[in-house]
């Protein structure tokens, strides 16, 4: 067999109605797969105003708008007989499940009725999400239940090392690989920086602006990097906060960094030129499974501050490329930052390590070996 055999059929929470990381990851696989002659078919929820145009056919599924004040996203209600007489007549040879939704457990089982081989990717720790709305208790219980999806699937393709490593401590016996990712190495690098475009946003060339990079939700750690800016502030550190991104906890994180500057989404070279503009990517995320913002950091030059957490310590090299901390260490956090903010010749050497660090990850490279892992899972 090889890539032009391939009838892929993706199953997708979101596949291009609300950008983020992930998706995006999923389109560009998709991208790779078409160009190297895949025939590819795309199941997930849609709305009138997507933001993005799909890579491959799309199919819409029935879903409902999103519960618990996240009504961005929709909820696939399942696999109704409508499209499983599509997948009948589109008969893939492969099963792509992407979440580990409803959509996600009836595309699996699907599959395995046909004998059609299933592979699951993840993307996003969706057990951490719900400390950061009052419901930490359901976590085991989350736990057990992607434990027991990915069980159920033929080969599960993780992210990073980190990841894999955990999903292992779940108990999850399916084989598992790894699907990395990559940099778009000529909009992310060191010689975006702009200065005049730092001082239309009132940053003078030598102010040190800290920076969030990615969309402002919750679960993004946006309470402790407030906590950690307050911390900056009673010391007494000089430093501008920057940041980048859009999302629906954007007035309730303004309210906390009252001072910060924000962008407002960027795309394109544009992001580039605000990534490149940060002097410290602060990230205290514990949900990350690769770091998609880390990596765009590092190519940019810029030190990282990350949570010793899943996606960054396969990523940042302690002490090298900046500092790995605790989760929650809101001093500990500070305290690397502080460091980095006084130490300009630390942020040079760090930015550049990082930079030279990740010169490896390419997008072309790593979807390769995900469509290779399709011809191993179909032979």
């Amino acid at each position: 067999m090889q890539a032009s055999d391939l009838r892929i059929a993706l199953f997708s929470g979101n596949y291009n109605y609300v950008r983020d990381g992930a998706n995006q990851a999923l389109n560009r696989l998709m991208a790779s797969a078409i160009a190297a002659g895949a025939t590819v078919r795309v199941y997930s929820p849609t709305t009138d105003h997507p933001a993005f145009e799909p890579a491959g056919d799309l199919v819409s599924v029935p879903s409902w708008s999103m519960p618990g004040g996240r009504g961005e996203y929709r909820l696939a209600k399942g696999l109704p007989d409508t499209i499983k007489a599509d997948l009948t007549a589109y008969k893939p040879n492969i099963v792509h499940v992407s979440a580990p939704d409803i959509l996600g457990h009836r595309a699996a089982a699907w599959a395995r009725e046909q004998d059609i081989p299933c592979m699951a990717s993840l993307h996003t720790r969706f057990e951490t999400y719900p400390r950061y709305y009052g419901l930490g208790f359901t976590e085991p219980l989350l736990v057990w239940l992607q434990k027991r999806f990915y069980n159920r699937v033929d080969q599960v393709m993780v992210p990073s090392p980190s990841m894999a490593s955990l999903l292992q401590t779940w108990g999850v016996t399916s084989p598992i690989g790894i699907w990395s990712r990559g940099i778009n190495h000529a909009r992310f690098n060191p010689q975006r920086r702009d200065n005049g475009w730092r001082r239309a946003l009132g940053i003078a060339d030598d102010d040190v602006a800290v920076g969030f990079l990615g969309r402002l939700v919750l679960e993004k750690g946006l309470g402790v990097f407030a906590d950690v800016v307050e911390a900056l502030k009673r010391r007494g550190v000089p430093h501008r906060v920057l940041v980048i991104g859009d999302g629906p906890a954007r007035a309730w994180f303004a309210q906390r960094v009252p001072e910060a500057v924000f962008t407002g989404f960027q795309a394109g070279d544009d992001l580039g030129r605000a990534v490149a503009g940060m002097d410290i990517f602060f990230m205290p995320s514990v949900t990350e499974t690769f770091g998609n913002v880390t990596t765009e950091a590092m190519a940019a030059g810029v030190p990282v501050v990350a949570a010793r957490a899943t996606g960054a310590i396969d990523l940042v090299e302690d002490g090298v490329t900046g500092f790995l901390v605790p989760p929650q260490d809101v001093n500990a956090y500070a305290d690397a930052i502080q460091r980095l903010i006084e130490n300009p010749a630390l942020r040079t050497s760090a930015g550049e390590a990082g930079h030279k660090r990740v010169q490896g990850y390419e997008w072309d490279g790593v979807n390769a070996r995900m469509i290779e892992a399709y011809l191993a899972l179909s032979i």
